[in-house]
């Protein structure tokens, strides 16, 4: 069965760190592209970041580079997204999703596996 599992969201003070995980199971990262979303209350599914399939080609949101930072661990089936000086419009539950290709979709809904979501509040 092919799952993925977010964890690490907490609440933290504006210009904290966290570092999010995205365990896989059921399928390898060869051959997926992993993307990060977030869905802050109210508002659609928005694009934070994405890892390749091949390569490990990261690219950001204009709203997160420089802040944020993708990775993975292929020995472990886990991608990671490290997130430093958070702000308050970083709130939000944060997803990971898998698609079978070489780089993610813009689209979430587009996306062929989808975690459940860690929450990640920011605020003093």
């Amino acid at each position: 069965q092919l799952q993925l599992v977010e964890s690490g969201g907490d609440l933290v003070q504006p210009g904290g760190s966290l570092r999010l995980s995205c365990a896989v199971s059921g399928f390898t990262l060869d051959g997926y592209a992993i993307g990060w979303f977030r869905q802050a209350p109210g508002k659609e599914h928005e694009g934070v970041s994405c890892i390749s399939s091949v390569g490990g080609i990261a690219n950001y949101a204009d709203s997160v580079k420089g802040r944020f930072t993708i990775s993975r661990d292929k020995a472990e089936n886990t991608v990671y997204l490290q997130m430093n000086s958070l702000k308050p419009e970083d709130t939000a539950v944060y997803y990971c999703a898998a698609y079978y290709g070489f780089y993610c979709k813009v689209d979430w809904g587009a996306m062929n596996y989808w975690g459940k979501g860690t929450l990640v509040t920011v605020s003093s």
